[in-house]
């Protein structure tokens, strides 16, 4: 599995635009380019990072942005952009532990 961590730094007021850009281009992806998923968060030092995970590095690099106009709510909501983090998975971090009984 791979996955990229994207963060960014939000224009003050342009929060929610930027949230709702997200989630119209991240629903776009599952729907068109077999994301296998991604969340978002506020960090503590107040940047905005989403974590997404492929199949692999190739299918991700294939995906075109299927979502312009949400792509485009979110640009415009950032400050700036810090580069992308590329991981290889070896374990899914975001697995829930498994509970023993």
């Amino acid at each position: 599995m791979f996955a990229v961590i994207y963060r960014w730094s939000i224009e003050p007021g342009k929060e929610q635009q930027f949230i709702d850009g997200w989630h119209r281009v991240t629903a776009a992806i599952h729907a068109q380019c077999g994301s296998y998923g991604s969340r978002l968060h506020r960090a503590d030092d107040g940047t905005w990072v989403a974590y997404a995970r492929w199949p692999d590095a190739e299918s991700r690099e294939r995906c075109a942005m299927p979502d312009p106009e949400g792509a485009a709510m979110m640009s415009d909501a950032v400050a700036e952009r810090f580069p992308e983090t590329r991981l290889v998975l070896v374990d899914d971090l975001l697995a829930e532990p498994i509970s023993h009984v």
